[in-house]
């Protein structure tokens, strides 16, 4: 069996695919199909698309309104609706608001009176949801899909890519990582380190499955010596502390990713509720300790 590599940027980040198989003309067009899928959902729920299906719920949003929507985003928000009951409010899809007051390309804090301003508007319990119909409670409000697009979209690929005749293979989305169907040997995946992006700090076997990470590194500030992340408490608008990575290895890259962002939410609280729920996971906290169900190796071999 041969391997093919393919290559390609979306979603913010480089994306690979990595099929096994002897047929090459196979490969080729399971990657094309599965570069369309994922530009397709990219389209379809991109906040800086305006014609994207995100951005028309947003504008309705944006007045206090009530919109129906189809059964895919029906889907994706039914699901986001789950994680918000299951991270006690912490997993809120109308956070991304706070993006106003938080900007990460300068080194300087939001003031108290800018986040503030922002919270009333913020908080998905103020959203009523009768599929397919939401309405908006409050006007001024939003929704954002990142935190659960990109793992939906490495599902997706996968599905896709079998759909087409793959049946083994490894589709990774910027980090997002989604096997296709199952080889003879586990693919070894390398949990980046956070704080030394060059390295990895772990290496996980994933035979089936998905696999995603959340971490503090991706975006963030220090000021006087202390890092603020992206992960922001919805009920603070503050980032939170105590992690600064999280991984989860589940059944598929949707579920892993939210069980990652929900955990880092959690701050110090994180690693022992992952521990309850019987999941494989790896975190690193912000006294750089490891921890986790796997093994500590970091022989990173492909």
């Amino acid at each position: 069996m041969d391997g093919h590599l393919f290559e390609f940027y979306a979603l913010g980040g480089d994306c690979s695919l990595q099929f096994i198989t002897p047929s090459r003309s196979l490969a080729q067009d399971a990657a094309i199909a599965v570069e369309r899928e994922v530009a397709r959902i990219e389209a379809r729920y991109s906040r800086y698309r305006p014609d994207s299906e995100l951005s028309r719920i947003n504008d309705i949003a944006a007045i206090g309104g009530s919109v129906v929507v189809d059964a895919e985003t029906a889907g994706l928000i039914e699901y986001a609706y789950a994680c918000f009951r299951k991270s006690d409010g912490l997993f809120d899809i109308t956070s991304g608001l706070l993006r106003k007051a938080w900007n990460f390309h300068v080194g300087v804090l939001p003031t108290e009176k800018m986040i503030a301003e922002l919270l009333p508007r913020i908080g998905l319990s103020k959203a009523d949801w009768s599929n397919p119909r939401l309405t908006f409670g409050t006007a001024g409000m939003e929704i954002d899909l990142g935190g659960i697009g990109k793992e939906y979209a490495a599902d997706r690929a996968a599905q896709i890519a079998g759909a087409t005749g793959i049946e083994n293979g490894l589709v990774n989305l910027g980090g997002d990582i989604r096997v296709v169907g199952r080889g003879e040997l586990p693919w070894r995946i390398g949990i980046r380190h956070p704080r030394h992006p060059d390295r990895s700090m772990i290496v996980v076997e994933l035979a089936s499955g998905g696999l995603a990470t959340s971490g503090d590194y991706e975006r963030f500030i220090e000021v006087e010596g202390r890092r603020y992340s992206h992960i922001l408490d919805p009920r603070s608008g503050w980032p939170v502390q105590g992690l600064r990575s999280v991984t989860v290895i589940g059944d598929d890259c949707l579920v892993a990713g939210s069980l990652a962002t929900m955990a880092m939410l959690r701050g110090c609280d994180g690693a022992d509720w992952l521990r309850s729920l019987g999941v494989r996971h790896v975190v690193m906290d912000d006294w750089a300790r490891i921890g986790g169900t796997e093994g500590m190796t970091t022989d990173l071999t492909w």
